[in-house]
């Protein structure tokens, strides 16, 4: 399956409501080889000078063309993910969580898996694979936990 986020992402900056520092929310679609495939929402944290990031992300097996990617089809999921530093690890891990946890329950979302749900959810090597493509190609949160790329000859 080769994926590829749609460039008509959208970034935007707000202030988090837990420590009043900026973060960045970057909402993307990414298409498969058929077309639309999923919806992810990436947001970019500096908690407590920390970098994190969590991402849910929404996946459909009935994305139509014809039809408001708002109306779901009937195993629309969304899974979540923290990124960030944890313990005995030399860089950023990915944590199962709550998908959605605090986007409203409207059926956009389609079923919020907890973190349970997910590790017996049939799609959850897709979502890996989208979640590695996400770290990979987006520049926002590749950069955000990454840190910004580094160019031969420099």
């Amino acid at each position: 399956m080769k994926l590829e986020i749609d460039p008509e992402r959208d970034v935007q900056t707000g202030v988090c409501e837990c420590c009043n520092t900026s973060f960045d929310r970057v909402t993307g679609f990414i298409n498969d080889d058929n077309g639309a495939y999923a919806i992810y929402f990436a947001s970019c944290y500096h908690h407590n000078g920390i970098h994190e990031a969590w991402i849910d992300v929404i996946i459909d097996d009935a994305w139509t063309p014809d039809e408001p990617v708002s109306r779901p089809g009937p195993n629309r999921v969304t899974f979540g993910c923290r990124i960030g530093p944890v313990e005995n690890a030399p860089g950023p891990a990915c944590t199962l969580v709550t998908g959605g946890a605090v986007a409203p329950d409207e059926p956009f979302y389609g079923r919020k898996l907890t973190r349970e749900e997910a590790l017996q959810h049939p799609w959850l090597s897709d979502y890996w694979a989208t979640m590695d493509h996400i770290l990979e190609h987006d520049l926002t949160v590749n950069q955000h936990l990454y840190g910004p790329a580094v160019v031969e000859g420099d």
